[in-house]
């Protein structure tokens, strides 16, 4: 079994022809043709997750975010975090593959797994030009603060940011989600019917957008809201390989700090 055996498991879930044209999803490093140990699932390439794939006896990192991603006229060994990994990985041996908008904008991406975990119904695309986010519906109204209490809970948030409620009675039964910068999807989310966004990396002026709209905007925060890639990914290989030796990182952890 080769590495491009198993990622072509997870480009069934996620196809490249997906992803947005200023992305670059795909393989970042390595040896595709190679025979395959195992996989090693994470949201960042970072040195220690490389690592953490060579204690584990794998060949192959399979990431949400691209380790390459701006244009890359050289690797020099240095301060930078992406020379690093792509000399370590050459090292080590570990081929790296990325699924990135190929992911958020698969039918069954990040934003309809975060509906999953949420345990929305009634579920379906919410910019169907580019197709990100989703657009569902909870079994019946629920309280404004019950709502960022589950989502706290389910995506492990210790806090959020919010805007202001319309009324303090203000319900949710609709809601839009999009992982990761889904911030400009506010207008559309409203247009369709959601009383609330919940999505990441939310500017001022946006939570200024929000206006006398009857809704709410919710940032959850960019890891938070993409760290299910990993069960996606995990998910489409075992579907296809069931014996097959991959892992979720149990080192990766979220750079940002709450004080």
């Amino acid at each position: 079994m080769t590495a491009r055996d198993i990622v072509e498991a997870v480009e069934g879930a996620c196809p490249l022809d997906a992803q947005e044209a200023w992305d670059n999803s795909g393989w970042q490093v390595g040896a595709p043709s190679a025979p395959c140990s195992g996989a090693l699932l994470c949201v960042d390439v970072t040195e220690q997750v490389i690592d953490e794939a060579v204690e584990r006896g794998c060949n192959l990192v399979i990431s949400h975010h691209p380790l390459l991603f701006r244009a890359t006229r050289s690797i020099i060994v240095g301060d930078d975090r992406v020379d690093r990994c792509v000399a370590r990985a050459f090292e080590k041996g570990v081929s790296i593959y990325s699924a990135h908008t190929s992911c958020d904008c698969a039918p069954a991406g990040v934003s309809f797994e975060m509906g999953r975990m949420l345990g929305l119904g009634d579920m379906r695309v919410l910019d169907t030009d580019s197709g990100l986010g989703v657009i569902g519906c909870f079994d019946c109204p629920l309280p404004w603060r019950e709502v960022l209490d589950r989502v706290k809970e389910v995506f492990d948030v210790p806090m959020l940011r919010c805007s202001a409620p319309p009324t303090e009675s203000h319900t949710v039964r609709c809601i839009a989600l999009c992982g990761g910068a889904g911030a400009d999807l506010l207008p559309l989310s409203y247009e369709k019917g959601a009383s609330m966004l919940v999505t990441a990396d939310c500017k001022f002026n946006t939570f200024l957008d929000v206006g006398s709209r009857a809704t709410m905007l919710v940032d959850a925060g960019h890891f938070e809201t993409e760290q299910c890639t990993k069960e996606i990914f995990y998910r489409a290989i075992k579907e296809k390989f069931p014996n097959f030796a991959v892992y979720k990182s149990a080192w990766e952890r979220n750079p940002v700090r709450y004080y």
